[in-house]
């Protein structure tokens, strides 16, 4: 870490302290006794599995977001189905979408080995985002840890609280809300987690052909991406093609992203009604500043993403922490069952 990223991120993370937010037992320092490598465990699994999957990254901190906006981060979107759980894996907005998943295995495994029993996978997830961000060029900051995983999953919730693609801007706002993030510099600035990422063709070909049952395409896209988009994903085509969140930048993380809602080009429509939606005033002057100002996005992504990753987390001996994250301990068999009683 650059000396003066430090510096920025442990400001951040004061004033953050000195401010509204609260962290309850969560603290940078939890992990520095019992497992004080954590990081750099982590961040060198994202590093070797980006060499072959550039998209990881982005991948990784979306797992992140779509385990806190379900009750809260406690690691209950890796949890696989059993006869008891019906996994978030396969709730609409997860289901042949999220991925990145056997890289978290890969990244838990090392740890139990090295520091068994210890490292939740709820803050696995809490510091591969914040590695992502920082592999890709983005800003660094300092991590509230502590966090327990859940023995429960709820698919029904992730399918409620997940905010879709193609959600107007009012039920959009709503769904942050709805978690206790707010509708206004929490939405935008984690927004601009797609200035790098893919998405599906499914998740926006309905603004190339039908938006809202008109018959034609979204007004408020750029023709020339438009045209770009129809060719990549034709009606009746493969929905599962993916293309690129940002063009510009397509790996790194940048305010590039503001840019091109700037210029019609946001590639979902809950990105490009962030910026498109009259009377959204208030959206449209943070657009207009991040795009002028990577510094401000920064910043107030760095403050978001704290809040967010201080949603409802199990502390003390709430939870527990799972020895496999796709399995709750109780339902552990063979050598691993044997360090259940201990945790």
């Amino acid at each position: 870490m650059h000396l003066s990223k430090a510096i920025v991120a442990a400001f951040f993370f004061v004033v953050l302290l000195g401010g509204t937010l609260a962290y309850g037992q969560l603290t940078p320092t939890f992990y520095d006794q019992t497992c004080p490598n954590v990081s750099s465990i982590i961040r060198n699994v994202i590093t070797e599995t980006l060499v072959s999957d550039p998209r990881i990254a982005a991948s990784l901190i979306r797992l992140h977001f779509h385990d806190c906006f379900v009750n809260g981060c406690d690691g209950s979107l890796l949890l696989d189905n059993t006869d008891t759980i019906e996994s978030e894996k396969e709730a609409a907005g997860n289901n042949n979408s999220a991925r990145g998943f056997e890289v978290v295995d890969r990244m838990k495994a090392l740890l139990e080995s090295t520091c068994p029993a210890t490292v939740s996978c709820a803050d696995i997830l809490t510091i591969a985002a914040e590695e992502s961000v920082v592999l890709a060029g983005g800003p660094c900051w300092t991590v509230p840890l502590g966090r327990r995983d859940s023995t429960t999953a709820s698919r029904a919730a992730a399918n409620a609280s997940l905010p879709a693609p193609f959600l107007p801007l009012d039920q959009l706002r709503e769904s942050f809300t709805n978690v206790g993030l707010n509708n206004n510099s929490d939405l935008v600035a984690l927004s601009g987690a797609h200035t790098f990422g893919r998405a599906r063709c499914s998740t926006f070909d309905f603004r190339l052909y039908n938006f809202s049952s008109t018959g034609a395409p979204d007004p408020s896209l750029d023709t020339t991406l438009l045209a770009a988009l129809q060719e990549l994903c034709p009606q009746g085509g493969n929905e599962s093609v993916i293309t690129d969140l940002d063009p510009t930048t397509p790996d790194v993380f940048d305010s590039n992203y503001y840019s091109n809602l700037q210029g019609n080009r946001g590639l979902l429509q809950t990105d490009q009604e962030l910026f498109s939606t009259p009377g959204a005033d208030d959206l449209i002057a943070l657009v207009n500043a991040f795009s002028a100002n990577q510094t401000a996005f920064f910043e107030s992504f760095v403050e978001s993403m704290i809040r967010m990753g201080n949603l409802s987390p199990l502390t003390g001996t709430e939870g527990e922490i799972r020895l496999n994250c796709r399995v709750v301990n109780a339902n552990l068999a063979g050598p691993d069952s044997m360090l259940v009683s201990s945790i």
